[in-house]
């Protein structure tokens, strides 16, 4: 059944509404913090942290790795939302769910939007522990969180020829070189989950253009785009794709290379929320 625009926009206002009662702190960065990345939102200073379930119609995550809080504070001295922990259309949420902590975000007063995750490698170069800033990406779930009505301050067909937005991730790449943080740059394909991808499919990605693969990122570019928010990306290859290694992959595998990379990731992010410009 469609979602109620009317009620939509209601659950926006009631959400914000319960994060305001602890603090009036406007975000100008919202961060989403993918697989075994969120050590990062310990290093937000002055933080206000809400779990998830404290905030009215937010959609739970359930995830290992994901903790499902929101965290607002400073963080390289510019106010900050990040979310600790995302949601995914596997875990049962429908596309327009998984547009809801951007809409959060911008009407807390986000300007930008930074996404991260954890990604399986198709392109050959990108191995494990690779950062890849995120160019452009496939949706090959076939969803998107703006089927239906418009909903409040959303374009319905927004311009997708930059869904990435250029000028934020050359800056991007000039605070990587600055900090000599190595990193490639790719395209994302996003399937839904939860099942890893065949070795078929991947066959099928590195054909059209992918580089690397995952089950996020691209509902929460796709609701971005529609209210018009700037979007980065980075993906942190945690392992090779189905059918590039001999063993069985495993969500892990994913977590533990997120452990691994989480300095150089957070200098870089750390980096862009100092530096960026939007």
């Amino acid at each position: 059944m469609p979602f109620d625009p009317a009620i939509d926009a209601r659950q926006l206002q009631e959400a914000v509404a319960a994060i305001r009662q602890h603090t009036d702190l406007e975000p100008e960065l919202a961060l989403v913090l993918g697989s075994g990345l969120g050590a990062l939102a310990d290093e937000v200073e002055d933080p206000v942290v809400l779990t998830t379930a404290e905030v009215p119609h937010y959609p739970q995550s359930t995830v290992e790795g994901h903790a499902g809080r929101l965290v607002i504070g400073r963080l390289a001295g510019r106010p900050v939302l990040v979310i600790q922990g995302r949601i995914h259309g596997y875990e049962g949420h429908d596309a327009r769910a998984l547009g809801f902590p951007v809409r959060l975000a911008h009407a807390l007063g986000a300007r930008g939007l930074l996404l991260t995750n954890a990604a399986g490698g198709i392109n050959p170069a990108f191995g494990p522990g690779t950062l890849m800033l995120i160019s452009d990406h496939l949706n090959l779930a076939f969803q998107s969180p703006l089927a239906g009505p418009v909903g409040e301050g959303e374009v319905r067909f927004p311009d997708l020829s930059n869904p990435y937005d250029e000028p934020w991730r050359e800056q991007a790449r000039n605070i990587a070189i600055t900090r000599k943080i190595p990193y490639r740059e790719g395209v994302y394909v996003w399937t839904s989950g939860p099942s890893y991808e065949t070795p078929a499919e991947i066959r099928f990605f590195a054909r059209v253009g992918a580089d690397a693969v995952g089950m996020s990122t691209v509902p929460e570019a796709l609701q971005a785009a529609a209210l018009d928010l700037p979007v980065l990306g980075i993906s942190t290859i945690t392992n090779p794709a189905a059918g590039l290694q001999d063993t069985p992959l495993d969500h892990s595998e994913v977590l533990e290379v997120g452990r691994q990379v989480r300095d150089r990731l957070a200098a870089w992010v750390r980096g862009i929320v100092a530096e960026s410009r939007l």
